[in-house]
């Protein structure tokens, strides 16, 4: 189980999260929706390690990790996939993902790179190309490739849809709900609303820096105020 506590993140003097309460577990899509600048990115990359909170804590199976190191929090089991996903553009995909495996024991990084390959086909065909000369969704691929070689329990997305062709937000969307159903916990942000509560189960909004609903996809999906807000009127004809 992996709990982001009461978390209070700030800029200066100015405040981005105000007690903001996430969780994700094995096997489960957690989508967050919200406004840009709700505080969603910088709630995860403070709970990947790459921000200081304030106060609150970062929990993943009991053990408190707040404030350590990024690779630690890595190793014990949290990766972040982030917005824009920041592949290293002049290595090979095969040197991408074993960058993703720094953490995991040699021993075990050639049967995890095996389903790697398996989920991702087209990387293992491109394995020795440069990962700038991919497109942006077999970028999103290879991103995700590399934090599946740190052996993820719960793994952060931030926007993994962002910047897609239509036809390739499906299959981004498809392997989220793949990976959830290997057991991993995703906790997801997202802005297509639609797709991403085509594979989510569990639902979390959030408006200036809190959360300000927290149900199941279905719950959501029935909530007038998250339907007007993130899928537009037509959604309220159509869910009545």
């Amino acid at each position: 189980m992996f709990e982001i506590r009461d978390l209070h993140v700030s800029y200066g003097k100015v405040t981005a999260v105000r007690g903001m309460t996430l969780s994700a577990e094995p096997g489960k899509v957690t989508l967050v929706l919200g406004a840009n600048g709700a505080g969603k990115t910088t709630t995860l990359r403070s709970a990947a390690g790459l921000h200081k909170p304030d106060s609150g804590s970062v929990v993943l199976d009991g053990e408190t990790i707040t404030g350590l190191p990024a690779h630690k929090i890595v190793k014990r089991g949290l990766v972040l996939v982030p917005e824009g996903r920041h592949v290293f553009a002049p290595l090979t995909v095969m040197e991408n993902l074993r960058m993703g495996g720094y953490t995991t024991a040699r021993g075990e990084t050639g049967a995890i790179l095996d389903r790697v390959f398996e989920m991702f086909p087209v990387l293992k065909e491109r394995q020795d190309g440069a990962a700038g000369l991919l497109s942006g969704g077999e970028q999103q691929m290879l991103a995700f490739g590399r934090a599946l070689m740190a052996k993820p329990k719960i793994m952060m997305l931030d926007e993994p849809s962002m910047g897609l062709a239509p036809t390739m937000v499906d299959t981004v969307l498809s392997s989220i709900r793949a990976m959830a159903d290997s057991g991993i916990g995703v906790l997801m942000v997202e802005q297509n609303a639609e797709a991403g509560l085509e594979v989510a189960d569990d639902v979390a909004v959030v408006a200036r820096g809190e959360v300000v609903f927290s149900g199941t996809a279905k719950e959501a999906r029935s909530n007038s105020s998250v339907l007007r807000a993130f899928l537009g009127e037509a959604a309220l004809v159509s869910e009545s």
